[in-house]
């Protein structure tokens, strides 16, 4: 009975990410003269933002842009699956919106704590945003 209550414990506790494993996310609005390339854009940003910075892409996940609400998406369902598993440490993404449009700030926000929740930090790798790819 002992060694089940053990495997009881040991699966409820959570899983502790790898602070340099990280996901990329790449959600963009598909343009009409070059329909891909701000998905591209935003993976080359998020390859270079990882590589500079140490982080070892886990994997790199993508979603049609438009579905305000992310659980919703198939690409940010694997996201919370890999935070949810100890698999990735940091999220990369390129700006807040590819998250969930500003109009539905209050579900990115959500998401953002759920994932923070699970010890995953999100980061921003538009450098615009910020010098060091963190929203201040």
């Amino acid at each position: 009975m002992t060694s089940t209550r053990a495997a009881q414990e040991k699966a409820a506790t959570p899983a502790i990410p790898d602070p340099s494993a990280a996901v990329l996310y790449v959600c963009a609005e598909r343009g009409r003269l070059a329909p891909t390339l701000a998905a591209e854009r935003a993976e080359q940003e998020g390859r270079e933002f990882a590589a500079t910075r140490g982080l070892c892409l886990v994997e790199v996940v993508t979603d049609v842009y438009g579905e305000p609400e992310p659980c919703h998406r198939a690409g940010w369902t694997r996201v919370r699956e890999l935070a949810a598993t100890g698999k990735v440490g940091v999220l990369i993404v390129r700006w807040p919106a590819a998250i969930s449009p500003d109009a539905t700030h209050e579900v990115r926000h959500r998401e953002i704590r759920w994932l923070q929740d699970r010890g995953v930090q999100v980061r921003y790798s538009w450098a615009p945003l910020t010098a060091d790819g963190e929203l201040k």
